[in-house]
């Protein structure tokens, strides 16, 4: 029997409920979890912002869950390449991206090597962009802006 190696690739900023749902749902599909940490640069050049919390900081939140068996970081916007570092056979995603354009063609790039997608249930009441807007409305710090340091 071959072992079902899964990856769920994420931010996760602000670690909240929702990461815990998509990463104890993947774990209960697979046998190895792998956590792929989307890079600070990464997010910025992806969503126009850096992270509030560094990446550093965020592998190392996730080394410590129970549910994940190795934790990455994720340099790459290209998933094949994230694909053939990790050697993962399953690739989790929250379920906002099923049947959209992006989802439909991830699904076809993994389907070629032999990967499948699975998408669990995106946790609407609670996200790290519903997090981050309370924090700003409080002033806090933007990451996305470089500070002087003194």
């Amino acid at each position: 029997m071959t072992l079902r190696i899964g990856y769920a690739a994420g931010a996760y900023d602000l670690f909240h409920v929702g990461h815990v749902n998509i990463l104890r749902q993947a774990r209960a599909h697979c046998d190895i979890l792998v956590a792929g940490v989307v890079s600070d640069e990464l997010c910025l050049a992806t969503k126009g912002r850096l992270p509030a919390v560094p990446l550093n900081e965020r592998m190392e939140i996730l080394r410590h869950i129970s549910l994940v068996d190795r934790v990455v970081s994720e340099t790459s916007p290209d998933r094949l390449e994230v694909w053939r570092e990790v050697g993962f056979n399953v690739f989790f995603k929250g379920d906002d991206w099923k049947g959209t354009e992006k989802g439909i063609a991830l699904e076809g790039r993994f389907r070629a090597v032999g990967v499948d997608v699975v998408y669990f249930p995106y946790t609407v009441h609670t996200s790290s962009t519903i997090l981050r807007r309370a924090l700003d409305a409080l002033g806090t710090p933007d990451r996305s802006v470089p500070h002087r340091q003194a």
